[in-house]
């Protein structure tokens, strides 16, 4: 059991993402590497760029467009 689990976090950990994707933001709590603030959990967002390891989430928080720096880890395909 603890085995996959750390697969499915590797997995998540090596996962691309090309500019226009779009994402779900959701926590790993086992990395705390390219944490973003918890306001922004479920959100949804489109990827615009790749910032070394991290990427750079557009997001819409109540009126206003928002960048989010944000590891691999943290995003999943909406």
């Amino acid at each position: 059991d603890t085995i996959k689990n750390c697969k499915e976090t590797l997995l998540k950990y090596l996962q691309e993402f090309k500019s226009g994707d779009k994402v779900i933001l959701k926590l790993e709590s086992a990395v705390q590497k390219g944490m973003y603030f918890p306001r922004f959990h479920g959100k949804e967002g489109i990827v615009t760029a790749k910032q070394g390891r991290c990427y750079k989430i557009a997001i819409k928080d109540i009126k206003k467009e928002k960048t989010v720096i944000v590891h691999p880890v943290h995003l999943k395909k909406a």
